[in-house]
């Protein structure tokens, strides 16, 4: 029945990878079905049959799908299916669109999608890699025209050891989370986050990643040369040579002066009437060929601005290649918010707010993966106006998901502990001006705010990228690219970190890939840049997490009780603890472990909801003083309630630090106040003292001393308390 049924077989990092193709999506252009251990990816790619017109683009997509069934699980949804991807499939997404954008023709203009369905998860063999190296494989054997292929592996980092496609027990102990993608001579994308380790370790894990993907890129080259399709011709959306010349040499001398500032809005105001000049002139010569009219005007920008790089060693505005735009800080701009810091890098500018909050409020994850809850989340938000558009706000895209993403990832090695800091954190970057590298904004922005809210993060953490001109064996790096820069360069290649070390990587080409040389130069130079960042801008405008947190930030308190107490303090049908929360106007967070959270805007209620649940879940202890309210009078005495269900004696001679003749001259029922506990009987009844507390906690003397007699309950109060 499947005549074309092919099964391929070779072992990835000491675990078996099958590849089996001709069986499933038999229509696709190209697909296979991946095995790497028990995960299973299907993979397909298909090509439209003519370009799309009016564009000056390459329309590619990629999907990561990820399907509940494939860890056993029905969606959670009202639905009960799944709907949007989540934040981890879009990021997936990105890290395997990356590598394989460059390596297209770039002047294909028809649609290009790429699906990826993970059917079955096995934790230790990573979904996320068989499926990059299943798009390889799709796209290679297909017949859509492609430079590829590559291979992706992840590698960690265990007692100085790097290990190539980490089990999940060595993910959990791995002090850096790294994917590499290659081609069979370059490195082709990079993505790492890392507990602040040094460029060399860093560069050499690239390395050996690079190394690693060498072994599948020849499996996948014999599977293309045994299987592959030819590749099809398609409709070029390159320009005449002859067009673009003539328009290059009419134009070129008004687009250096229009290029020439640092002022994006001068640029773009001195290049509309170029515009209009151009079209005036050659839109009756090349009738019908406006939009690449329009493409020449492009390339004519491009190749000033990599003729000036190259040649002559002059950025756009001025700068050295090693310079950064004019920095600010400040901190404090909100003052109702949490924490607020503002940096500036030139144009670009990111105000970062933070905003913590109880532990419950931290975000639940459906996903694929072990991860189901996430107590520290980064939200970034680009709006038009930012680059001096207009359009309607339509919720983030993945370039936002993704720039968020990666400052949250950045900043992660140096956020406190729960027990540290119990407290969940958000922090939302509004991109208030853009010009280049607003990511590395945000993770400087977050710093800021982090330490105003008084969060004590561990190390300040700042970002800056890095950007490539190459033209054959020359290439060129400069530090802080700017929009421009970005727009006709070949790389943007961000790395945030500490003085210590990187904690963030995240690289993006549009060449087919790096040399150990461009690697080495980048890292070396963003270390330097992000070290003048930290010391002479952040940790000038703040240079400590402030002491306390904002009064506007709800207190938090903690304690650890005994789990099988847990049903006492949240009593029948959540009674109990939902009083609390009345009374004492906070919030109360119960983990499993035993860990209890209370969380409110008065640091006082706060902390007498503390005592409460602290005198439900623990056995009373004689010398201890607790808060309790009166809920009956006798003639000997009043019994007062500590804690739900918790009740004990106050004597009359143990009522005031004066002799009392009657229990209600003193207190009456309802009343509330510190009691000491001075005795626990064989049946674990209480004697309190509300005598006790006046004279130890309050430091009242008593005026009379008299007789402690009747201290004990006699045998006749009992019975009548019985």
């Amino acid at each position: 029945m499947f005549e074309n049924y092919k099964v391929f077989e070779t072992n990835f990092a000491g675990r078996p990878l099958i590849v089996e193709t001709g069986k499933i999506a038999q229509l696709a252009n190209g697909s296979c079905f991946v095995r790497y251990g028990d995960t299973v990816v299907n993979v397909a790619v298909t090509a439209s049959g003519e370009p799309r017109e009016g564009i000056d683009f390459f329309p590619l997509s990629v999907d990561y799908e990820e399907k509940q069934y494939a860890v056993g699980r029905i969606p959670g949804s009202y639905l009960k299916r799944e709907g949007r991807p989540s934040e981890k499939a879009i990021l997936v997404s990105r890290v395997i669109d990356r590598p394989i954008r460059p390596l297209f023709p770039k002047d294909l203009r028809n649609d290009v999608s790429v699906v990826c369905t993970v059917m079955s998860v096995d934790q230790d063999c990573s979904p996320e890699i068989a499926a990059m190296v299943g798009t390889s494989i799709a796209i290679s054997i297909s017949d859509i025209p492609w430079n590829g292929p590559i291979s992706g592996v992840s590698v960690g980092l265990i007692n100085g050891e790097f290990i190539i496609n980490p089990t999940e027990e060595q993910r959990k102990r791995s002090e850096m989370s790294l994917t590499v993608a290659s081609t069979e001579s370059r490195v082709a994308m990079i993505e790492a986050g890392a507990n602040e380790i040094d460029d060399e370790t860093m560069f050499n894990g690239i390395m050996k990643g690079h190394e690693a993907n060498q072994e599948i890129i020849r499996f996948i080259k014999d599977i293309q040369s045994k299987i592959g399709k030819e590749k099809f011709e398609y409709k070029t959306s390159e320009p005449e040579k002859e067009m673009f010349e003539a328009i290059r040499d009419f134009a070129l001398s008004d687009i250096k002066f229009a290029l020439d500032t640092n002022d994006k809005t001068v640029r773009e105001e001195r290049l509309k009437p170029i515009y209009k000049k151009v079209h005036e002139q050659f839109d009756s010569i090349y009738e019908g060929k406006e939009s690449e009219i329009d493409i020449c005007m492009y390339k004519t920008q491009k190749y000033v601005v990599r003729r000036w790089l190259l040649d002559e060693q002059k950025r756009v505005d001025g700068r050295g290649m090693d310079e950064i735009r004019p920095l600010a800080a400040e901190v404090a701009l909100l003052p109702r918010a949490h924490g607020s810091g503002l940096f500036t890098r030139g144009q670009t500018q990111v105000l970062t707010v933070a905003t913590l909050g109880p532990i419950s409020e931290q975000q639940l994850l459906d996903g694929l993966d072990g991860e189901t809850e996430k107590r520290y989340m980064h939200h970034y938000n680009f709006p038009s106006y930012s680059v001096g558009e207009t359009k309607p706000s339509r919720g983030p895209g993945r370039r936002e998901i993704g720039h968020g993403a990666l400052a949250e990832r950045a900043l992660v090695p140096v956020i406190p502990s729960v027990d540290e800091f119990p407290y969940s954190i958000r922090l939302v970057s509004e991109v208030v001006s853009s010009n280049g590298s607003t990511s590395q904004g945000s993770v400087c922005g977050s710093t800021l705010a982090l330490m105003d809210a008084g969060v004590p993060i561990k190390s300040a953490v700042a970002g800056i990228s890095c950007g490539l001109i190459t033209e054959g064996d020359r290439f060129m790096t400069m530090v802080d690219i700017q929009g421009l820069e970005d727009f006709f360069g070949d790389m943007d290649f961000k790395v945030a970190g500490t003085h210590k070390g990187i904690t963030a990587i995240q690289m993006d080409l549009k060449i087919d890939g790096l040399t150990p040389e461009i690697i080495k130069e980048a890292l070396y130079k963003t270390h330097k840049a992000r070290d003048y960042i930290l010391d002479d801008i952040i940790l000038k405008a703040i240079d400590m997490p402030r002491e306390e947190i904002s009064k506007y930030a709800p207190k938090m308190f903690t304690t650890v009780i005994d789990a099988e107490k847990i049903r006492d303090v949240i009593g029948a049908g959540g009674k109990v603890v939902q009083k609390i929360c009345t009374d004492y106007d906070v919030k109360v967070d119960i983990e499993e472990d035993g860990h209890v959270y209370i969380s409110g805007v008065d640091d006082s209620k706060c902390r007498e909801a503390l005592s409460l649940v602290e005198a439900i879940a623990k056995d009373p202890e004689i010398g201890a003083f607790y808060k309790g309210k009166v809920t009956r009078i006798m003639d000997f005495g009043a019994f007062v309630e500590i804690a739900p269900s918790k009740e004990g004696l106050c004597h009359i001679s143990q009522l005031d630090v004066k002799r009392t003749n009657k229990v209600s001259d003193v207190v009456k029922v309802g009343d509330e106040f510190l009691v000491k506990v001075t005795g626990i009987d064989d049946k674990g009844r209480l004697n309190l003292s509300r005598r006790a507390a006046l004279i130890e906690i309050d430091g009242l003397k008593p005026e009379v001393s008299h007789e402690k007699k009747n201290m004990n309950r006699t045998n006749d109060e009992r019975k009548k308390e019985d």
